[in-house]
């Protein structure tokens, strides 16, 4: 059985703004993996040409099913609002994270986190040299429990913010959460901190390790597969460098028998 997570980056590259279906479709597919969560979604987005993002990765993972997770609705870059419950069959202006799995799963899960309050960052926008104060963004959990050939097990994909200290809170009522849920469990995605932060907040062991970020040239690791549960001997998979994204996808492997 293998698990990945991958920051997509909304399907494109840090020097390329345009987002090829076919291409994306072709990173997925190459991953492989049973489970796969995905982190920087688009749903509906104008800047990524209003593809549905989970829909494709789910048909190139094989017609698997899906759970898409806005974060926030609206445009990432300018004006949004935070998604709520009501907001999870949008089909326009959704950014958020989404899990696939191509085993049966019994029952979806979400949680969401507050954002920051207090952060706001100015950015000059280059096409007309306005400034734009930047807010933290409310940040969301999503989990399946899941009939796998392992038996029942509970995964789940997040995307903390990058802002330290609050991540790791964030993390830590994640944690919380997800030991409330059948388990084994496990907990992938972009956690934006590194491995022994990573630990220490959720109180979990690492599955992976190596630099995730940036894809050019990785120099840390934010990208993780954290459990707390007794599980099968797992490996971690190695893979080539994806044609999108700026994060390295991270996939591991547990051992069947």
């Amino acid at each position: 059985m293998r698990l990945a997570t991958w920051n997509i980056l909304h399907g494109r590259t840090p020097a390329d703004s345009s987002v090829d279906p076919v291409r994306f479709a072709r990173a997925i597919e190459a991953l492989d993996a049973d489970v796969l969560a995905l982190q920087e979604v688009d749903r509906g987005q104008p800047r990524s040409g209003m593809l549905d993002l989970t829909e494709i990765a789910a048909d190139a993972v094989g017609g698997a099913v899906s759970r898409f997770v806005p974060a926030i609705i609206g445009d990432p870059a300018r004006a949004w609002r935070p998604a709520t419950e009501n907001d999870l069959d949008a089909t326009r202006d959704g950014y958020g994270i989404a899990l696939i799995s191509r085993y049966p799963v019994l029952r979806w899960h979400v949680l969401r986190l507050a954002s920051s309050e207090r952060f706001r960052a100015p950015v000059r926008l280059p096409e007309t040299r306005d400034v734009l104060w930047v807010r933290d963004e409310p940040r969301a959990v999503v989990a399946a429990t899941i009939r796998t050939p392992l038996g029942v097990w509970t995964i789940a994909c997040t995307h903390l913010t990058f802002l330290q200290g609050v991540n790791t809170r964030q993390l830590r009522r994640t944690a919380r959460w997800l030991r409330q849920l059948p388990g084994p469990r496990v907990l992938m995605g972009d956690l934006n901190m590194p491995a022994g932060m990573a630990r220490r907040a959720s109180e979990a062991r690492s599955l992976s390790r190596g630099a995730t970020f940036p894809q050019s040239r990785p120099m840390v690791q934010i990208d993780h597969v954290l459990t707390a549960d007794p599980l099968p001997l797992s490996r971690q998979v190695r893979v080539p460098r994806p044609e999108l994204s700026d994060h390295m996808p991270v996939v591991v492997e547990f051992q069947q028998g």
